[in-house]
């Protein structure tokens, strides 16, 4: 894989982790106004502030996740061994890479594994 296109995709990846980190940041404070703005409520107000709660958790859920694999693709980067499938070793096509900048396997193997999640 070109030099140029891995540090293109590292660039991503950094302005990728910045953004997340600081709608996690931003999410977090709103966590913490909706949970320091509860007040004694009927119960369909504490309901409705239960699932913004949760909504906010499994927004920052999913963000940490995404956080986690560009870390993942950014130490790869460092190993040389980004852009190779985790599963079968083959290349990730340059298109999935740019769809995808931290996908660690290759489409069939991704395929495969979704098949096997179902």
């Amino acid at each position: 894989m070109k030099q140029d296109f891995i540090g293109q995709m590292k660039q991503s990846l950094t302005a990728l982790k910045a953004e997340i980190i600081e709608k996690l940041m931003i999410s977090g404070e709103d966590f913490k106004e909706i949970i320091e703005g509860m007040d004694p409520k009927d119960l369909a107000d504490v309901a409705s502030d239960d699932i913004d709660r949760k909504m906010i958790e499994a927004l920052g859920s999913q963000e940490l996740k995404r956080l986690k694999l560009i870390d993942s693709a950014l130490t790869r980067i460092e190993q040389g061994k980004y852009g190779l499938c985790v599963k079968c070793g083959k290349r990730i096509p340059q298109d999935r890479l740019e769809a995808i900048p931290y996908a660690l396997m290759c489409i069939a193997c991704k395929t495969a594994e979704e098949r096997r999640n179902r």
